[in-house]
């Protein structure tokens, strides 16, 4: 098993994939799915899958889902296994996810007559991605029959063979937005005839970071991040339009709510104040992943056997964003951290960088907590 995922995990990192363009990456799942000689569907979403094991026994359903997109940057790690595509980099660990859920599934299918309930693993596209492929899979019905689902994330915030568990919210709600402001163009030395989109974006930005500041971050975690701002095209003349790019992250709704609301009047507040206009476009939402208690104890039972107690602790509640929060707020659900930090290596570098990587031999535990989550639950949970 552990030379099984170890293998298909570095193939899926060679083809290295974005959002919902994955040809490659659904050519190996399905050639690895007809092998194992489950039955699959498509029906769900957009460029994924999701393959059933007993699908006769319909009293019970776990869900196991692991995310199969990579991210758009430059791999320069030395890995002899390194992206052939270039400018994607699987630089979050999905690779390792999607291997581990096909060897899990490989593993119970093997031994499915002894599973007395039925299984659903899911393959999901575009968790990096907007729209969410975790929320258009929900949109489809994928949860109405899955009774429960786990999912897992590869973390270097914890050593290989350590297992990080929190119960509650786990993540933030992650918002991507847009704002575009209007101006009018003129020559830059008729600066009267003209209204500066570049300007009230500048202002819109530092307005909202001193909002931020001055009245929320003292009291709650926050994030407001711009990554991008884009206006213009020479020096000389006045901008009429200005594309604003930021994220937000937030721990509680209300705070949310609250701060999407400040910014749309700040926004309104300087185009109107300057002669413009301005938009806000809703790019991406993830809500928060909520680990449910009862869901806790037994993916904690579960992994304690699998590397025992004492390999057990306790997630810290971070500012990501995650689309499995699709899939845990229509049922009980649960991500659990695999520990793939290994300094004696020099893999200690976190995701979403260009030098990202992870010991493979902390697959194989996660692997086996999935199956152990399987058997220990095969007959219902009283929820």
């Amino acid at each position: 098993m552990e030379n099984y995922v170890i293998s298909l995990r570095r193939e899926l990192h060679e083809n290295a994939e974005c959002g919902f363009d994955l040809p490659n990456t659904l050519a190996i799942l399905r050639r690895e799915l007809d092998a194992i000689g489950v039955e699959y569907t498509e029906k769900f979403g957009k460029s994924s899958i999701v393959a059933t094991v007993n699908p006769e026994k319909s009293h019970f359903t776990i869900g196991v889902r692991a995310d199969t997109d990579a991210l758009p940057i430059i791999e320069k790690t030395a890995l002899p296994f390194k992206s052939k595509t270039e400018g994607i980099m699987h630089a979050c660990g999905h690779d390792a996810h999607t291997a581990i859920a096909m060897a899990a599934l490989r593993e119970i299918y093997a031994i499915r007559d002894k599973i007395n309930c039925r299984v659903k693993f899911i393959f999901q596209a575009a968790e990096e991605f907007e729209p969410s492929g975790a929320k258009l899979m929900a949109e489809d019905g994928v949860m109405k029959d899955i009774d429960c689902i786990v999912s897992l994330h590869t973390d270097t915030d914890f050593e290989v063979g350590k297992i990080g568990l929190l119960p509650g919210d786990l993540s933030a709600a992650s918002d991507g937005r847009v704002i575009e402001f209007y101006g009018k163009n003129a020559h830059a030395a008729l600066q009267h005839q003209g209204t500066d989109a570049i300007m009230m974006a500048v202002k819109a930005y530092t307005e909202i970071e001193f909002m931020i500041a001055k009245e929320i971050s003292a009291r709650e975690p926050i994030i407001f991040n711009v990554g991008a701002i884009h206006g213009g095209k020479v020096n000389n003349i006045i901008c009429n339009r200005c594309s604003m790019y930021f994220t937000l992250r937030t721990w509680i709704n209300e705070t949310r709510e609250m701060v999407l609301n400040k910014i749309d009047r700040i926004c309104k507040a300087i185009a109107d104040i300057s002669g413009g206009d301005y938009k806000i476009i809703e790019n991406k939402h993830y809500p928060i992943v909520h680990n449910d208690e009862r869901m806790h104890e037994l993916v904690k039972k579960a992994a304690a056997k699998v590397v025992g107690e004492e390999n057990l602790e306790t997630k810290k509640r971070g500012l990501g964003g995650e689309d499995f929060s699709y899939f845990a707020n229509e049922k009980p659900g649960y991500m659990f951290r695999l520990g793939i930090r290994n300094e004696a290596k020099g893999i200690t570098h976190t995701a979403h960088t260009d030098l990202f990587d992870l010991d493979e031999s902390a697959m194989k535990y996660g692997v086996e907590i999935f199956k152990q989550f399987i058997l220990d639950n095969m007959n219902g949970i009283d929820f």
